[in-house]
């Protein structure tokens, strides 16, 4: 019996970092939502990094920049972070695991739509009014994607002339029958 519990122990613990792997982006999150500008950087001096987090210094660019519901995700140094706050080594990883990207040490920076798919990628010199165009220029069903809310639950409101109860008290479960000796 030990044995068979050691064997389906390390069998899901295998197969659970298999199936992990499918859909654990933090991009998945943001489906719907919002437009990850992702920036993969080799370094923080990186002349392409610096310029761009300049850019979104200025007030009308992050203006432009939240307007247009995007999140910035970085990647320096191997070091991911979405909108200044950390993540974590396995984030990080599925990030740059779920947008396919071939070796190479050059900076990218990569949109991807509300719907999850890239809608532009750009090596070196990057140019955020580019970027807005680029999704100034999005269809109009990609601009309206949004991520589908639940309806609002209501409490019923009690009947005209209805007298206040008491709130139920819960009670205990039931107790499960005996079972026989044999």
């Amino acid at each position: 019996m030990l044995i068979r519990s050691l064997t389906l122990a390390t069998l899901l613990a295998f197969a659970g970092t298999l199936f992990a792997a499918d859909g654990d982006s933090p991009l998945d999150m943001d489906k719907g939502r919002a437009r990850p500008l992702i920036v993969i950087a080799p370094s923080t001096v990186d002349p392409t990094w610096v310029s761009l987090k300049k850019a979104l210094d200025e007030p009308a660019n992050r203006k432009g920049f939240d307007d247009r519901n995007m999140v910035l995700y970085t990647v320096l140094n191997l070091m991911g972070q979405r909108e200044g706050k950390d993540l974590g080594p396995q984030d990080t990883a599925a990030l740059i695991r779920s947008l396919k990207l071939g070796a190479g040490a050059k900076t990218k920076v990569i949109l991807v739509g509300k719907d999850g798919e890239k809608k532009l990628e750009q090596s070196d010199a990057v140019d955020l009014q580019a970027i807005f165009k680029t999704i100034d220029e999005l269809p109009a069903t990609e601009k309206e994607a949004t991520a589908p809310t639940p309806p609002p639950v209501t409490e019923p409101a009690p009947a005209k002339g209805a007298k206040a109860t008491k709130p139920v008290k819960p009670t205990k479960p039931a107790k499960p029958p005996e079972m026989p000796d044999d």
